[in-house]
This record gives C-alpha cells, sequence and structure tokens, in this order.
C-alpha cells in the first residue's frame, strides 16, 4: 500500500475551517475555466487573447476575457499593452501563477488516477436519485406526511 504524505501538515490546525487563508488556493481557481487559462499561460508563455482562444478551443472570447480579468484580480496573470499601431495586448503568469502550476499538475495527477472513480460514484448516485422532481434523494427515501423525508432502516 502507498504511503500518503500529508501536504498540509505544515499548516495550523484547523487550516481548512471557513475563514482560513488556504482557501484562497481553491477559490481563486473554482471558475471552470481559470485553471485551464493558467495551465495554458503556463505551458506556452505570454499570449494574445485570440491566440489564447484559438490554443484552448471551446472559450468564447468574452468568456476568455472575463477569466483573464479575474486572473489579473486575484493577481496570477498580468497584462502587458503595447503602445503599437494597432494596439497588442497579451497576459502573461506572475510569479504566483507560475508557482500554481505545481499544485496544479499534481491535481491533474490526482485526477488521472481517480477521475473514472469519481464519475463511477456520480453515476451510481444519479441511478439511486430521483429525476422526476429534480431532488438528489435516493429513490429509496419516502416522503411521510408531514413532508420531511425518512429513510429506511
Amino acid at each position: 500500500m502507498e504511503k500518503l504524505t500529508d501536504p498540509a501538515a505544515d499548516l495550523p490546525d484547523l487550516a481548512y475551517t471557513a475563514d482560513c487563508r488556504a482557501r484562497v488556493a481553491f477559490e481563486v481557481l473554482a471558475n471552470r475555466w481559470d485553471s485551464v487559462v493558467v495551465f495554458t499561460l503556463g505551458v506556452t508563455g505570454p499570449m494574445r487573447p485570440r491566440a489564447l482562444v484559438a490554443r484552448i478551443g471551446g472559450i468564447s472570447p468574452k468568456v476568455l476575457n472575463e477569466a483573464l480579468r479575474r486572473l489579473e484580480y486575484n493577481g496570477l496573470v498580468e497584462r502587458h499593452a503595447y503602445a503599437e499601431a494597432p494596439p497588442r495586448v497579451d497576459y502573461a503568469l506572475t510569479e504566483a501563477g507560475t508557482a500554481l502550476l505545481t499544485p496544479m499538475r499534481a491535481m491533474g495527477a490526482w485526477a488521472a488516477r481517480y477521475a473514472d472513480d469519481v464519475l463511477d460514484a456520480q453515476d451510481r448516485y444519479e441511478t439511486r436519485c430521483d429525476p422526476a422532481d429534480g431532488t438528489a434523494r435516493p429513490r429509496a427515501w419516502t416522503t411521510t406526511g408531514s413532508g420531511s423525508s425518512a429513510r429506511p432502516s
């Protein structure tokens, strides 16, 4: 059996409580496209928005612009505007953005190993749930006369 190491071992107790700073790392990449943009810039280096759209695929210019603004707001990318005609802008990772690539690669390795397990669990859960009323209540649960859910023993 593989020995697991705790990457949070150097964090104080309760590091993942509601008001902890460690949550920032998860929140800055909570949007669907932000991690893709960070990773792409990490692989390619600075890029213009149109080149990013082409490289990423499946992202609209509007959504990319929103992601770049969020990432700039969070200090993960910086915008470079050049005084040229026509105007030229490109985006590059900051030191913080570049440092984020290591944990992102670790998350990618985790996903490569466990994504099938997660997807299988989601399929099993959806099979048990009642799609008729949109609830995430397992089908085996019953609704009592008072409207509350009661789980069979």
